[in-house]
């Protein structure tokens, strides 16, 4: 994926341990998908799997890599799926390894984000606490890095080669070098729950959404001592505006956006947008933002100058993610219905 540098990217998890250790046993094969409508179609939605989690973009691979996990330990069900992003068809259906033979349990793979720049994807496996390492081209795996506690989101920094995660289960923010996958600083913040991450690749200024304080997290390159952005009530996911000078955050316990102006540290409008917004992103041609809301089952879109709500979409039960390239939202939900798959909704944004 050729990315200029200067891109804002909104990706997701967490990590740990200097020691890289080199895993195998992961497979890479093809699969096939749910008929979708045409992708003509302002809105196509196709089945994929069950327990989907996030997606995230590669523009250099024109795919959309979709990570799923079924049920609570031991996971015996997970994938990382390589989905076409105009037809939603899997290309390729990735197993995370065994880690328990006993059992049958995998490293599951939840938070997911897409480093172009060396043909990587990252997830974060938050059941046995890790954060892995695959091979866009091949799909093999290429790290587990382990002591992650509850590594939830992942985000790539291109232009610093840098890979961050969250750990929501002791309030750390890891970072990796992207191309030795070992790693390069943690930083933890006394009774914090990161969630979301954002980062802003001009700088390398890291966002985290401290879930338990309604609060931000603000780490810039070289600080040990991060700043604290207000939010509303139960921030749990993170965008940036294009140019990185306003913070935008799904509120779940409020249900709200909270938009916040980064150089004065304040909250300067909240919008309703729907019972459990749980995930937001920028739509960078037009400025707008959208949030899934889980409990409300839709996606809201809001323009953040005016403070307005522009358009509400309906989704599948409870959506848990979206992700925004091109002018187009993916959006999957899990519906938790067991034995049903779960789907991923492809939505095109009007300018």
């Amino acid at each position: 994926m050729s990315i200029p540098a200067t891109r804002i990217r909104r990706r997701t998890a967490l990590g740990a341990a200097v020691a890289v250790a080199v895993a195998a046993g992961s497979t890479l094969t093809l699969a096939g998908t749910s008929a979708a409508r045409p992708a003509a179609e302002p809105v196509t939605t196709a089945k994929l799997a069950k327990g989907l989690y996030q997606s995230s973009y590669s523009e250099r691979n024109d795919a959309l890599w979709v990570t799923a996990a079924v049920g609570r330990p031991p996971v015996k069900e997970s994938h990382l799926l390589k989905v076409d992003p105009r037809t939603l068809k899997v290309e390729a259906d990735i197993v995370p390894p065994v880690t328990d033979a006993a059992t049958g349990a995998v490293e599951a793979v939840y938070g997911v984000a897409v480093d172009d720049k060396h043909n990587t994807v990252w997830t974060t496996n938050t059941r046995t606490n890790t954060v892995s390492v695959y091979s866009q081209r091949t799909g093999k795996q290429l790290a587990s890095l382990p002591n992650v506690a509850h590594a939830r989101e992942i985000v790539v920094d291109e232009r610093h080669d840098t890979v961050w995660a969250s750990g929501f289960g002791d309030g750390t923010l890891v970072s990796y070098d992207s191309r030795t996958f070992q790693e390069k600083e943690r930083v933890t913040v006394a009774g914090s729950a990161p969630t979301g991450l954002a980062v802003d690749e001009r700088t390398g200024t890291l966002f985290a959404a401290d879930l338990n304080n309604d609060r931000l997290i603000e780490l810039q390159r070289g600080w040990v001592t991060p700043r604290l952005l207000p939010t509303g009530d139960g921030p749990i996911s993170v965008s940036l505006s294009k140019d990185g000078r306003t913070a935008y955050t799904a509120d779940q316990a409020a249900g709200t956006l909270s938009v916040i102006d980064v150089t004065k540290g304040l909250v300067t409008k909240t919008v309703p947008t729907g019972a459990g917004a749980l995930s937001v992103a920028t739509d960078e041609r037009s400025g707008d933002v959208l949030v899934v809301n889980r409990t409300a089952a839709n996606v809201t879109r809001v323009d953040p100058r005016d403070g307005v709500v522009e358009e509400t979409i309906a989704t599948g039960a409870n959506p848990n993610h979206v992700e925004i390239e091109n002018g187009v939202a993916y959006v999957v939900d899990k519906s938790g219905a067991g034995t049903t798959e779960d789907a991923l909704t492809r939505i095109r944004l009007s300018r």
